[in-house]
């Protein structure tokens, strides 16, 4: 009877022992949430700058140039004319920078029961924003 008494006796240790862990775990609520509005303050577009380079033809325009300039453009003319060959004279490549800009996001500014808050969002939201409110108590010990 002595096998069986150890048997109980670790039996019940580890029953003991499990419980105890048992009682050391903590079981935290899930966090309280719920949705409302805040006002919208001010919202400022944030610009993506994209630049992109093109070759174009450039050629004098009549009022461009001098009176001298035009006679030599004219007797040019007249000679590329006699040669055979079209166009207009003087053109040249000339290359062309643009630059884009599109809205990528929106910082905004807002303000939810006297406090003011900032957030990047990537849509306008209007005047008012749909907000989540989440609650959770701080326990003291508990790492979350």
């Amino acid at each position: 009877m002595p096998a069986r008494a150890a048997f109980l006796t670790l039996s019940s240790l580890a029953l003991l022992a499990g419980a105890a862990a048992a009682q050391d775990t903590t079981v935290i609520q899930a966090e309280n949430v719920r949705y409302a509005h805040a006002q919208v303050l001010k919202v400022t577009p944030v610009f993506q700058v994209l630049n992109a380079t093109s070759i174009e033809q450039r050629c004098p325009q009549p009022g461009d140039a001098t009176r001298l300039a035009r006679a030599i453009d004219s007797v040019r003319e007249r000679w590329t004319e006699r040669q055979g060959r079209q166009g207009p004279a003087d053109c040249r490549a000339v290359p062309v920078a643009r630059e884009f800009r599109r809205p990528i996001a929106y910082d905004v500014d807002y303000v939810y029961k006297g406090t003011r808050y900032r957030s990047r969002l990537p849509v306008d939201p209007g005047n008012r924003l749909r907000i989540r409110v989440g609650v959770t108590p701080v326990v003291p010990g508990v790492a979350r």
